[in-house]
C-alpha cells in the first residue's frame, strides 16, 4: 500500500543542480528516488553527464542523503531518438537541438514510464523552470524560472500537457547558481563546485563535425559556394560543416562580409549573402506542441524565441493545421535556422513551441 508521503523519481546527472534538487525535495517532505540515465558511452571525456564518473557522483550524493539510487541503461533509446535525429538533421542541412529531443523522449518519456513502474507520484529534474497551476487558464502551466540567466523553459516546451501535473522542478524558485552551490556546501556535497557542462553531452569537445564523420556515414563532399544569383565564389568542404548565419571559415574574400544564408542540397551548393539577407519576417513551424491552450482558433500575439540564446521577439502565430503554424514577426529576425526550435511566450508562461521548417 502506498505511503501517505508523495514519492518522486528524480533524474540525477551527478551535477550540483540535480543534487540540490534532491535536498530541496527531501526538505519538502517527498520520498525521493534518484535515477541516473546511462545514455552514451564516452571513452574520451569523463566530465559529461553521460560519463561513468557522473553516475558515481550521483550515487555518492544519494548515499549522503540516504535515498535510493538506480542507474537506467537507455543507450538504445538515446541512439534512436537523439543521436540518429542529430545525424539526420545535419545530413539534411538542418541544425538540431539534441537537448530538446532528450527531454521529450528520455526524461519526460522513458523516465516518466519508469516512475509509474516504481509507483511514483511525480518525476523531477534539475531544470531551471516552474510548473504551477494557473487559476485563470485552469491548467498547469510551464513558466520561466526566477533565475533569468539560467532559465531553461525553452528546452521544455515539448512536455505533454497531460503530464504537467506530475512534474516537479525544485530549482524554479532559486534566484542564482551561487545559491545552489551554497546549499550544496552546507550539506557537505563534494560536487558543490563542480563546473556546469556547457557542451552537448555526447560531444564534450564541441566538435560536432568530427563527431558526424566518426559516428555517421556523413563525409566531406566538396561543392560550390554561390551567391544569391548563383555566381560561384569558392568551394565548401561539406554542407554539414556550415550553419545559417555563419561568417567565419568560408574561405572566400569579398568587399562586404558574407554569411551563410541557405543551402541547395540537390546541387551541393552553399548559398551566401550579405547580412541583410539573413533577415526574415516570417517562418513556418512544424511539430507544434501547445501547453497553454488546446488549439489555435484565431491568430495569437506572443513573443517568440528562435533559439536558446536569442531574445524573444513580438510576433503573431497563425494556424496552418493541427501541428503547423506560421509565425509573423513585428520586426525581421536575423538567422532563422531550420531544425532549431521556436518557443512562444505570454509574459513568463510558455504557450508552446515547435521545429522551424523554413
Amino acid at each position: 500500500m502506498k505511503q501517505n508521503r508523495k514519492r518522486v523519481l528524480l533524474g540525477m546527472s551527478g551535477g550540483v543542480d540535480s543534487s540540490v534538487s534532491a535536498i530541496l525535495l527531501k526538505e519538502q517532505g517527498y520520498d525521493v528516488i534518484g535515477i541516473t540515465m546511462k545514455l552514451w558511452e564516452n571513452d574520451e571525456e569523463e566530465s559529461t553527464c553521460c560519463s561513468v564518473s557522473s553516475a558515481r557522483d550521483a550515487k555518492r550524493v544519494c548515499d549522503i542523503l540516504e535515498i535510493p539510487h538506480y542507474t537506467l541503461n537507455l543507450k538504445k533509446e538515446f541512439q534512436k531518438y537523439v543521436i540518429d535525429d542529430f545525424i539526420c538533421n545535419y545530413a539534411n542541412c538542418r541544425t538540431p537541438n539534441p537537448c530538446i529531443e532528450c527531454n521529450k523522449f528520455l526524461k519526460f518519456g522513458v523516465m516518466y514510464q519508469k516512475a509509474r513502474e516504481l509507483d511514483c507520484d511525480y518525476i523531477a529534474t534539475g531544470h531551471y523552470a516552474k510548473i504551477v497551476y494557473d487559476k485563470i487558464y485552469k491548467r498547469y502551466v510551464l513558466k520561466k524560472s526566477d533565475s533569468v540567466k539560467k532559465d531553461q523553459s525553452y528546452v521544455l516546451y515539448s512536455i505533454p500537457q497531460k503530464m504537467m501535473g506530475n512534474i516537479l522542478f525544485p530549482l524554479g524558485n532559486v534566484s542564482s547558481k551561487e545559491e545552489i552551490r551554497e546549499i550544496a556546501r552546507k550539506h557537505g556535497l563534494a560536487n558543490a563546485n563542480k563546473p556546469d557542462s556547457e557542451d552537448i553531452c555526447f560531444i564534450p569537445d564541441g566538435d560536432y563535425k568530427k563527431f558526424l564523420e566518426k559516428h555517421a556515414s556523413i563525409k566531406p563532399k566538396i561543392g560550390n559556394i554561390v551567391n544569391e544569383e548563383g555566381k560561384v565564389l569558392g568551394q565548401h568542404q561539406g554542407l554539414y560543416r556550415y550553419t545559417i548565419g555563419q561568417r567565419r571559415g568560408l574561405g572566400i574574400s569579398n568587399p562586404v562580409p558574407l554569411f551563410v544564408i541557405g543551402f541547395h542540397q540537390e546541387k551541393n551548393e552553399l548559398i551566401v549573402g550579405e547580412e541583410h539577407a539573413l533577415l526574415q519576417k516570417e517562418m513556418i513551424v512544424d511539430d507544434v506542441n501547445l501547453l497553454l491552450i488546446d488549439e489555435i482558433t484565431e491568430p495569437i500575439k506572443v513573443k517568440t524565441r528562435i533559439r536558446y540564446a536569442a531574445k524573444e521577439a513580438e510576433s503573431t502565430i497563425y494556424k496552418i493545421d493541427e501541428k503547423t503554424v506560421k509565425v509573423v514577426f513585428k520586426e525581421p529576425q536575423r538567422g532563422i535556422t531550420p531544425g532549431q526550435s521556436a518557443v512562444f511566450y505570454k509574459e513568463d508562461i510558455v504557450v508552446g513551441g515547435g521545429k522551424i521548417r523554413a
